[in-house]
């Protein structure tokens, strides 16, 4: 009985966690209303900045928090790497104390 309360268990989670996978991006490699697409710096950007972004995208349909015309792999390396440096990294990364 308790082997099969777990392993029910386990399918759910198995099947909440695979409803928040993402699906493609068909607008990736295609260029934006301004002709551009963007690429690792606009990422970097991007990632930086999403704390404000994702605030101002929750209250405004004219902000999103991803840009989906980007180049591909490079975008999605710059946003996570500036997301990385803002969040957790070098800038507001605590260091922790000796002793």
């Amino acid at each position: 009985m308790r082997r099969s309360i777990v392993i029910s268990g386990i399918l759910i989670a198995m099947l909440v966690l695979a409803g928040c996978a993402p699906g493609r991006n068909d607008l990736e490699k295609t260029a934006g209303a301004d002709g551009r697409t963007a690429g690792f710096f606009l990422g970097l950007w991007h990632g930086f900045i999403s704390p404000v972004t994702f605030i101002i995208s929750v209250f405004s349909r004219n902000v999103r928090f991803y840009e989906v015309h980007n180049s591909g792999n490079w975008y999605n390396f710059g946003f996570v790497l500036g997301a990385g440096l803002f969040l957790s990294g070098g800038i507001l990364g605590r260091k922790k104390k000796k002793g």
